[in-house]
């Protein structure tokens, strides 16, 4: 039986590990979940209860996204995403755990300022409740942004985040930034330069990614 990896389409951390298993050609068992109701296999797997989860054949339970490329691409990596051309490999992890660290958390806040209203703070300008969402929500967004402005630099400089080719942190990292892009498409291309959003559509406009993003049979989402 091949492994069983529990995932969410629209999830950014199951898309990156889809994708990496779909490119690495490995065998592997898709199983969408349903976020109100969870399999008891999936919960059993993991504590932590988010996807993606990888059960292998063995028992072994891998659940945390970036293992689990790294998982598929040790099988196989045709593409040789885990070979950078301009950078190594230390450095190339190094930028996706600063995606985890300096963006996805203000990403989070500036999507959905409601889930941390504890955090806002009030200010002279933004009395209402209303106000102070939009203020918690922008300054989250500036927050987010200098990441971006890291990205466009080195973009600036080469083609791929990791030198002079595509490699496992473009692909780790992209989902994000398509999840920032797509909640207000018009502020994030009149906010960025135009290398980080020519990579961002480079990336998605291929067919693995494509794929990936299929919807499952019986699916509405």
């Amino acid at each position: 039986m091949p492994p069983v990896l529990y995932t969410f389409r629209r999830c950014p951390y199951a898309m990156r590990a889809r994708w990496a298993i779909l490119v690495s050609g490995v065998e592997v068992q898709m199983q969408e979940v349903s976020l109100r109701n969870k399999p008891a296999a999936m919960l059993a797997a993991s504590p932590k209860a988010t996807v993606p989860v990888l059960v292998v054949s063995d028992g072994q339970v891998i659940d945390q996204s970036l293992d689990i490329m790294l998982w598929a691409l040790g099988q196989h990596d045709p593409e040789q995403w885990l070979e950078p051309v301009g950078s190594d490999p230390k450095e190339m992890l190094e930028l996706i755990n600063a995606c985890e660290l300096d963006f996805k958390p203000y990403l989070d806040r500036y999507k959905y300022p409601t889930r941390y209203q504890s955090e806002w703070a009030p200010s002279a300008a933004a009395s209402g409740l209303a106000e102070q969402e939009k203020a918690f929500s922008d300054l989250n967004f500036a927050k987010a942004h200098r990441f971006l402005e890291q990205l466009a630099q080195q973009l600036a400089q080469a083609p791929a985040l990791s030198g002079q080719k595509l490699a496992l942190a473009d692909y780790a990292i992209v989902p994000f930034i398509r999840q920032m892009a797509r909640h207000d498409r018009p502020r994030f291309k009149d906010s960025m330069v135009p290398a980080l959003t020519m990579w961002m559509d480079r990336l998605l406009a291929q067919g693995s990614f494509e794929a990936v993003m299929k919807k499952p049979p019986g699916t509405s989402e």
